[in-house]
């Protein structure tokens, strides 16, 4: 069972709709974008995530230098996530009828809230631990368990977005 989109949206976005079918380069571009967010935003998240977990391998005094150099990842994790928002939206619109039905479409959305929630509990986490930054914190086993979610959760929706092009 497909779940159709209101009439109303469809009327709204077809405008879109036709320019986006009929111009390879706005497909391109907006592609491009997609994936290049992509690339950038996980990219810095999946080496941030591995850099954790080798950090955690350290003594507490040790982790303080990648506990920095995550916390600067942020802004070009954020930023990336942010192109991937707006460009996956010009995606959707160019093919609302398709998307809106998809389940694969739903559940990489679900995932994608998942993962901002974790990184919010990732940035949460790593305030906590510029206050507490002891051994003994137990702070850094959630970070541990956070990064691994986050790298789990950036191959997830990765593969529902392969999915995505290729069930829909």
């Amino acid at each position: 069972m497909t779940i159709a989109p209101p009439e109303a949206l469809v009327h709204l976005l077809k405008p879109w709709n036709d320019f986006y079918s009929h111009s390879k380069t706005a497909e391109t571009i907006v592609l491009f974008l997609h994936l290049g967010a992509l690339l950038l935003a996980g990219g810095f998240a999946i080496a941030a995530d591995r850099s954790t977990l080798r950090a955690l391998r350290l003594p507490a005094a040790g982790r303080a230098e990648p506990l920095r150099e995550l916390a600067a990842v942020h802004r070009w994790v954020i930023g990336g996530l942010a192109v991937i928002v707006v460009s996956g939206l010009a995606l959707l619109a160019s093919d609302i009828e398709t998307f809106f039905g998809s389940w694969i479409f739903w559940v990489k959305m679900s995932l994608v809230v998942v993962l901002l929630i974790n990184g919010l509990m990732m940035t949460q986490t790593e305030t906590a631990l510029a206050g507490e930054a002891t051994e003994a914190s137990p702070h850094w086993g959630k970070l541990g368990r956070i990064a691994k979610t986050s790298l789990t959760l950036w191959f997830t929706v990765m593969a529902f977005g392969i999915a995505l092009a290729n069930f829909a």
